[in-house]
């Protein structure tokens, strides 16, 4: 049942998640992705733990306001040298399981923000 019309025209929205998994509307990601409302790109993450800053690099190449990291089923931190990493480019970094991050990421497409969703998939 939709309770709401779809006003985000050709956003991408995560329709569906499940653990290693993310569904957008007419695609289905099963390794690390970076996802804004207008593209999907690879990502070469494997796990929060050892995440670099380097690793971010691509996301933040993209102009985005926030980033939503999204750990998996948990939420795990990445070393404290990405989160300075990302805090000297003057972006805002939040931390979240993969159902969270989702749901928080169709929000901000939304309401028309400069968000990215980097998702660590496929992690043990």
């Amino acid at each position: 049942m939709q309770l709401a019309p779809d006003t985000h025209g050709q956003a991408n929205l995560i329709a569906g998640y499940a653990p290693g998994e993310l569904r957008l509307r007419n695609r289905v990601l099963t390794s690390s992705s970076i996802v804004t409302a207008a593209e999907v790109l690879p990502w070469t993450a494997t796990s929060a733990a050892s995440l670099t800053p380097a690793q971010l690099d691509p996301v933040l190449g993209l102009g985005v306001e926030v980033v939503l990291l999204a750990t998996g089923t948990r939420q795990l931190w990445p070393p404290a040298a990405v989160l300075a990493h990302v805090a000297a480019r003057g972006v805002g970094l939040e931390v979240m399981d993969l159902g969270a991050a989702c749901r928080t990421f169709n929000l901000l497409v939304g309401d028309q923000r400069k968000v990215a969703l980097a998702a660590i998939l496929g992690a043990p």
